[in-house]
């Protein structure tokens, strides 16, 4: 029997999956983005709840009655793949029970290698949907951005489309940081080469995570950036081939 640490959750999700979803936040998470409203998740070893996977599907299932015949469990974080082991067995009584599972990752944990890639293949079997976080198509800015490199990442994008998993791709736009015309061309040429990709997300850089930093005592990578115009958000829309109305 595994475990999970468990940031927070939260009971009705409406904009992390389709319909009305069960928010599970898990503790852990290796990337460093700038723009992170959520950095109190990046500890592995910080202050988290403990759950066995039947606590925490009983937990949900209360809920269900709200959930209608599109909504279900979405899994998030920090970065939920690194408890990949609690992953599998979660979702496999979950989908026992009839509930559509996603997972919302930014694919840092990706490898091929062993044992992950067993691990990964086992937990895609019992995985409706990815909601998969593009922070940058470029090396040298995702990892200014990050911390992190996005070669694995993208091999995931590509892993997802061979296997015919959906997908819903999302990029946070920020202003001088992933607001680059060429990258977002490049971004939605990427995103037209896979197979799998049921929709794609702007999501607006926003300062409501500034006050996190605060308390725990670190300095905001971000300051004085404010979220992008309309205008940007309309554009990197149009560069990503994202149909929009009007």
């Amino acid at each position: 029997m595994t475990t999970c640490k468990v940031h927070s959750l939260e009971s009705f999700g409406s904009v992390d999956g389709p319909g009305v979803r069960y928010l599970i936040f898990l503790q852990g998470c290796r990337m460093r983005c700038q723009f992170c409203h959520n950095p109190d998740t990046w500890d592995e070893n910080g202050e988290a709840q403990t759950y066995t996977a039947d606590e925490l599907l009983a937990k949900a299932l209360r809920y269900r009655s709200y959930w209608g015949k599109d909504g279900g469990i979405t899994v998030s974080g920090g970065e939920p793949l690194l408890q990949i082991d609690f992953l599998i067995e979660f979702f496999e009584k979950a989908k026992a029970a009839g509930v559509h599972m996603v997972i919302d990752t930014a694919g840092n944990p990706f490898t091929r290698e062993e044992p992950f890639l067993s691990k990964f293949q086992e937990l895609m079997k019992v995985t409706d949907l990815l909601l998969l976080d593009i922070k940058e198509i470029n090396e040298e800015r995702h990892r200014r951005l990050t911390g992190h490199t996005n070669q694995n990442i993208l091999d995931l994008a590509r892993y997802l489309s061979d296997i015919g998993k959906p997908v819903w791709i999302r990029h946070v736009l920020v202003p001088g940081r992933s607001d680059y015309d060429e990258d977002l061309a490049a971004l939605g040429d990427f995103i037209r080469t896979l197979k799998n990709v049921q929709k794609v997300e702007v999501l607006p850089y926003h300062t409501l995570g500034v006050f996190k930093w605060e308390t725990l005592g670190k300095e905001y990578p971000l300051k004085g950036i404010d979220p992008p115009t309309q205008e940007r958000v309309k554009n990197a829309e149009r560069l990503l081939g994202i149909r929009t109305d009007g």
